[in-house]
């Protein structure tokens, strides 16, 4: 089999350089670089590459050029490269059409391998995204409802609720992390999940808001 083809699209020169070059001579030949989704869209659409690598956050998103070259060239295979953990973004990209899920960490020597991979028909995934798939998969069946009125629900994972509990015990970002063993900045990114979902406009509102709740009526709260 010759060497394949592939395009590299990401906003960081830096980044597309380290990925190319981790490519290059590995069996495969990069027939382009590009910064944004739709110069991505446009050499994808001219060069039939075999992979296209796609970074999720780039301009003009990832995923909605992933969607468009994948209805578009079904033949290709579609790796998206990112920084973020959201399993959000990881099932999107499934949903258009992506066969592979990549950190932009992974180790520049395993990258032909995993590329190859998913040329072959695998799916590919980061190791450190599995254990974060696997512990959301576990949280689903942990969740725990909140009723907020007119017939509307919010769904707090057990761990949310932990942190919600230790907000309401006036504990600090720093203290929540040390209690529950997890980094502040995961602590942090549980508070904004709780506030999206309260629709709450900070850290007093939303304990306020629960308080209020479980004093009006405790059936909603729904186990």
């Amino acid at each position: 089999m010759g060497e394949m083809t592939v395009l590299v699209a990401d906003d960081h020169a830096p980044t597309r350089a380290a990925i190319s070059a981790a490519l290059s001579g590995h069996g495969f030949t990069v027939c382009a670089q590009c910064p944004n989704a739709e110069t991505a869209i446009e050499a994808a659409f001219l060069l039939h590459p075999d992979v296209c690598l796609l970074d999720i956050r780039m301009p003009g998103g990832g995923i909605a050029a992933a969607a468009r070259i994948a209805t578009r060239l079904p033949e290709c295979a579609i790796v998206m490269l990112t920084v973020s953990h959201d399993e959000t973004d990881f099932f999107d990209s499934l949903r258009v059409g992506a066969a592979g899920y990549l950190l932009k960490d992974t180790d520049p020597q395993q990258l032909p391998l995993l590329v190859r991979a998913v040329i072959d028909g695998e799916g590919v995934l980061s190791p450190s995204l599995v254990a974060r798939l696997i512990e959301e998969f576990r949280e689903r069946g942990r969740r725990r409802r909140v009723a907020l009125g007119s017939g509307r629900g919010v769904d707090l994972t057990s761990r949310e609720w932990e942190v919600l509990d230790l907000l309401r015990q006036g504990l600090s970002t720093a203290d929540i992390a040390r209690r529950l063993f997890i980094a502040p900045v995961t602590v942090r990114t549980h508070v904004a999940a709780i506030l999206r979902k309260l629709r709450a406009g900070s850290r007093d509102e939303a304990v306020q808001r629960v308080a209020d709740l479980s004093h009006d009526t405790p059936d909603r709260f729904v186990g």
